[in-house]
């Protein structure tokens, strides 16, 4: 056929690559065949600037049964005969475009990848970033996102349990909405995508098929974000009380063990399904696209096969199982409908009816062109080298103030609040602490979740940020008691076929992998969207890090809140407290007092090890009231955190500062505050210095007041009152 540049563009294919798939075939290809090209070979898809680089990522442990690209999450064994499976994945992209069905649609897909594993989801994450709050756009596109996220997991009944939500003016023309999604499956029970065997039905149940999402892998997720109208047809609509109903189906289905493969329907559709399952069986595919189900008119082969109607899954089924599984469907209210069979001749072929419309071998379509980019790194002296000195009409007190009620360290309540936490009852400790903790019934285990990532660390210094974003993960899931087991990720990045984005991309893999083999933790799934750029901007490297830890029973999980009066504080992980003005490298203060992101961040990754293990010995020992990571705002800030979550005050007279600026609002890593009985301090304090671990006495709580040497002097309510006042909406 011949072939113009503007339908190369459509489908996000370049000339080069289109002269490859006619050597591959030999031949040019029809309509259908390119489209199932360009799906498959997308960024979205088939990973061109990142595949190779993920590889060199840990993911294996001993309690690993899945790993990363093995199936559609990661599996990890927690013990008495159950898996946690989860995943993080990014639908950016379209929730720029249409902000509500972007972020439902988002929930949908990341529950259905969960599902796809055999596995009942149990909860949900969000990590959010927005452009600058207060400008109709970002304020558009924020209350849209979070109104998406709350409709759709509130729906289908599955507690969003934790999060968070970032604002700066990098992402104000491409927000990123990651979901991540946990799920819990007998370890006997995991299911494949695989289609496993020749002679399998292809059976597609759910939603009918329509035309939205058309292009959602290729056109909208594999290249800049320039033209919003353009695109917002390749939006998907979402439906979750039919994905509820998907969900019991699936499991009621998979429990009969007739079911030899499942996988869900998400970027590009029966395509990438299909070709996906094919591909780990070894085998073939045949789709008749005259059989699918569709909810609009003369919908054609090209349409069918490329379309992202959400609230879809393709099972592979014995012929003679395939009444008995689509009578469970119709229980539930779903038709499942046989659109084709396994076949041996490793080809996808596609007939509309009688007529052959595309053949192509698996292998060609699964094996997307892989590249790497020049690599050239930002001058980072330029970003390095200012270290602002103090200003003088600054004093400590309104510093703290205002940093509490900044965007992005101020309460999320007015979010969270909209989202159902509470149901199906297993939720120990939810939003607006360290991390997040479940119940798993029937089970000696709890497990911990987090979700994390400072962008204008990976900004600086993408090596480092990225080792910051997996031990901040990992340090907020210890602050539970819960010890680390495993990670997910998602690759958010802007262009990377130039050289210092591809730089900032591949610097922070290295950094990722360095940190998960320090804290033995396996990225066992995961996601990359790239192109998260447009023509006036482009956003921060940020590589969203997912966390599970586990803790028996035995352990009480700990909240980041003080929880009384009279209690001693601590602090982990440091032996002074008087910082470096370097501390304040990519730090709020700078960011929100100086509009400067400037200087370079640090962590030394053995002492965040020993701190973290310290701090889960001394709540396995039911020594510890509370404990809370110090992070973004610095000493200041997470101790007016601890008595604004909790309600109590905080006294302090051993703040003989410097440089106040550094020593309460530097970010110094590897730092956790506990609190304590007093008759149980002495005992903290001997088995971290057993450890080698640094800590300092830093005071006392108290009822109401909050006080921190001569330079802050105030009380709870005012600082509830500022903490509270961070975003809109109550």
């Amino acid at each position: 056929m011949d072939i113009d540049k503007k339908t190369l563009e459509e489908i996000a294919l370049s000339e080069k690559e289109y002269e490859n798939i006619i050597e591959l075939l030999g031949r040019s290809p029809n309509h259908v065949e390119l489209g199932l090209f360009g799906a498959m070979w997308s960024e979205h898809c088939g990973y061109k600037h990142s595949k190779h680089l993920i590889k060199t990522l840990p993911s294996k442990s001993s309690r690993v049964l899945s790993e990363s690209g093995q199936e559609n999450a990661g599996a990890i064994d927690i013990g008495d005969g159950y898996a946690v499976v989860f995943k993080v994945e990014s639908h950016n992209h379209p929730s720029a475009v249409e902000p509500f069905q972007g972020a439902a649609t988002g929930v949908g897909g990341i529950v259905r990848d969960i599902l796809a594993m055999g596995a009942r989801p149990i909860a949900i994450l969000n990590s959010l970033r927005f452009g600058t709050l207060g400008e109709s756009k970002t304020d558009h596109i924020f209350g849209g996102v979070v109104e998406g996220i709350s409709w759709y997991g509130n729906c289908l009944g599955i507690p969003n349990v934790g999060g968070e939500i970032y604002f700066d003016a990098c992402y104000q023309d491409n927000p990123l909405v990651n979901a991540l999604c946990v799920g819990l499956v007998e370890s006997d029970n995991i299911a494949s995508s695989s289609a496993k065997s020749i002679g399998n039905s292809v059976l597609l149940v759910g939603a009918d098929t329509g035309r939205d999402g058309i292009h959602g892998a290729s056109g909208l997720a594999s290249r800049n974000l320039d033209a919003e109208q353009e695109m917002r047809p390749t939006v998907q609509v979402g439906n979750p009380f039919l994905e509820k109903l998907l969900i019991e189906g699936c499991l009621e289905a998979l429990a009969t063990g007739h079911v030899e493969g499942i996988q869900d329907l998400g970027a590009a559709g029966l395509t990438s399904s299909t070709v996906e399952a094919a591909s780990k069986a070894e085998l073939g595919i045949f789709i008749n696209t005259s059989m699918v189900p569709t909810r609009e008119d003369a919908m054609s082969p090209y349409e069918i096969m490329l379309s992202e109607s959400q609230e879809r899954m393709l099972l592979f089924v014995r012929p003679e199982y395939v009444e008995e599984i689509s009578n469970i469907f119709t229980k539930w209210g779903i038709y499942a409908t046989q659109i084709g069979e396994v076949i041996k001749e490793p080809h996808i072929e596609v007939n509309d009816g009688t007529k052959s419309v595309a053949k192509v071998p698996i292998q060609f379509l699964t094996e997307a062109p892989s590249y790497s980019t020049d690599t050239s790194s930002i001058d980072l002296k330029s970003l390095n080298n200012i270290l602002h000195q103090p200003d003088p009409s600054l004093s400590a007190q309104n510093s703290l103030l205002l940093l509490l009620e900044n965007n992005n360290i101020g309460s999320r309540q007015s979010v969270f609040q909209k989202y159902d936490s509470q149901v199906q009852t297993n939720t120990i400790i939810g939003p607006q602490h360290s991390a997040a903790v479940l119940r798993i019934k029937d089970t000696t285990r709890m497990i911990s979740l987090s979700i994390d990532c400072n962008s204008r660390y990976c900004y600086l210094d993408s090596y480092i940020g990225a080792q910051i974003a997996v031990a901040e993960a990992c340090r907020n899931v210890s602050c539970t008691g819960a010890t680390p087991i495993a990670l997910t990720d998602c690759l958010n990045f802007a262009n990377p076929e130039r050289p210092e984005i591809y730089f900032q991309l591949e610097q922070s893999i290295q950094g990722m992998g360095l940190a998960a083999r320090t804290f033995d933790t396996p990225i066992v799934s995961g996601n990359a969207s790239l192109y998260n750029q447009s023509d006036l901007s482009e956003i921060y490297p940020t590589p969203i890090i997912g966390c599970l830890g586990v803790m028996p029973n035995s352990v009480t999980p700990i909240k980041s809140g003080f929880t009384e009066v009279d209690a001693d504080v601590f602090i982990l992980g440091t032996s002074t407290l008087t910082l470096e003005r370097g501390s304040l490298s990519g730090s709020e203060y700078y960011s929100s007092l100086y509009q400067s992101v400037t200087g370079t961040p640090k962590i030394n990754l053995e002492l965040e090890l020993q701190v973290q293990s310290l701090c889960r010995d001394l709540i396995a020992k039911h020594v510890i009231l509370s404990a809370h990571d110090c992070s973004e705002g610095g000493l200041a800030v997470a101790l007016a955190e601890c008595s604004c979550i909790g309600s109590i005050g905080f006294i302090s007279n051993n703040f003989n500062l410097n440089d106040w600026e550094a020593d309460l609002f530097g970010e110094s890593q590897s730092r956790i505050i506990i609190s304590c009985r007093k008759s149980d301090s002495q005992a903290i304090i001997e088995q971290a210095q057993m450890v080698n671990v640094p800590i300092i006495h830093l005071g006392t709580t108290t009822d109401y007041k909050f006080k921190l040497g001569e330079v802050i002097n105030t009380d709870v309510s005012t600082l509830t009152s500022a903490w509270s006042s961070a975003l809109p909406g109550k």
